[in-house]
């Protein structure tokens, strides 16, 4: 269970009301302030981010290999778009737990990336298998 989805709007309602017991009115104002601006920044990143991957290619990174060496479990998908500045090309069916995503570089290696409820369950690195041209007489 996702007990960040209880714990942040119950930690909002306890600031209030520690707010309004030690300092009042004021005090709730303060707090609705603080909470508001919190918001803000969070959807700031948010938006920051989307922008950023708006302007590049859909499923694409510079480096497959590098974003896998920097990929963590439990990592939110919105900073792995961070990441890589791109969205990931969905390889799942839309709106079905788990999604999986693939970011390909020029080179044709991908990362296969699988999120459930928007943590990062696992990653895959495939590199194509690369002919070597037989040895010169």
């Amino acid at each position: 269970m996702n007990y960040q989805k209880i714990l942040v709007p119950a930690a909002g309602v306890a600031a209030l009301v520690l707010a309004y017991w030690f300092y009042g009115w004021a005090g709730v104002a303060a707090a609705v302030t603080v909470l508001v601006m919190w918001a803000l920044l969070h959807f700031n990143r948010m938006v920051q981010v989307l922008k950023r991957a708006a302007n590049r290619p859909i499923g694409y990174v510079d480096s497959a290999v590098m974003l896998n060496a920097k990929l963590k479990p439990g990592m939110t998908l919105l900073h792995v778009v961070a990441m890589t500045k791109s969205l990931g090309a969905l390889q799942s069916p839309k709106d079905i737990q788990p999604e999986v995503y693939r970011w390909t570089d020029g080179t044709e290696s991908h990362v296969t990336c699988t999120f459930d409820g928007g943590k990062l369950v696992q990653h895959a690195l495939f590199r194509p298998t690369q002919e070597t041209p037989p040895p010169a007489p």
